[in-house]
């Protein structure tokens, strides 16, 4: 009954090097040796000796949970092994951080990072309360960067006379060098979010790429 799934060829191999890999289309698996960091919550298996600790969600952060319950809950693997995440069998997808391109990055779309970028908690100006994929944080430096989304992200390229516009609960990332704000539009209002109220879209200006959600994901349950 189990002969296809038991294959040789299916059985996951130790990695050859450490570092951050795609082990499929769901999941990356991060070779540890030394640090690295992730979102609690997310590593669903681990082999060898390592040990995770919670991190501390910084001033930014804590100021938006205090807002918006929500908050940007990090952990630290550390020593040496294998471990390996993915988020609700989101698709996930690899970055390369490099010094002169960085990355602007929904929070709720983070999965695992190399502990040699830096990140910064930052805010879209005129933001307010208005919700979700607001709050997001810039990766600089060097290093790579797992993400999810909701299926097959869309890359859209940002010209100066070309802006994109967003929907705030579809967007996963953007080139830090766009200018973002909000704009609301009630000629779309009964079209999206179920047709009721005012539609409000994060609008992305200059030069670069917003990556997006193919579709928004789905609220989570209330008890």
């Amino acid at each position: 009954m189990h002969r296809n799934l038991f294959d040789p060829e299916n059985l996951i191999q130790p990695a050859s090097a450490p570092g951050l890999t795609q082990e499929n289309a769901m999941a990356v698996r991060y070779a540890v040796k030394g640090e690295a960091r992730a979102r609690q919550g997310t590593m669903v298996a681990w082999r060898g000796s390592l040990e995770f600790e919670r991190q501390g969600q910084g001033v930014g952060n804590f100021l938006k949970r205090a807002v918006t319950g929500e908050g940007l809950a990090l952990m630290t693997v550390s020593g040496e092994g294998e471990a390996w995440f993915a988020s609700d069998a989101a698709h996930c997808f690899l970055v390369d951080v490099e010094e002169d391109r960085g990355l602007t990055v929904n929070g709720k779309n983070i999965l695992c990072f190399d502990a040699s970028l830096n990140y910064d908690i930052t805010t879209v100006k005129g933001a307010g309360m208005a919700g979700g994929g607001l709050f997001n944080c810039t990766f600089t430096g060097t290093g790579r960067l797992a993400l999810t989304s909701a299926g097959i992200p869309l890359v859209l390229p940002v010209t100066p006379d070309a802006p994109v516009y967003v929907d705030t609960d579809a967007v996963v990332a953007w080139s830090p060098q766009l200018h973002p704000s909000l704009h609301r539009s009630q000629s779309v209002g009964s079209m999206v979010k179920g047709g009721s109220g005012e539609a409000v879209q994060l609008k992305l200006e200059g030069e670069g790429v917003a990556v997006v959600n193919p579709g928004e994901p789905k609220p989570a349950p209330t008890s």
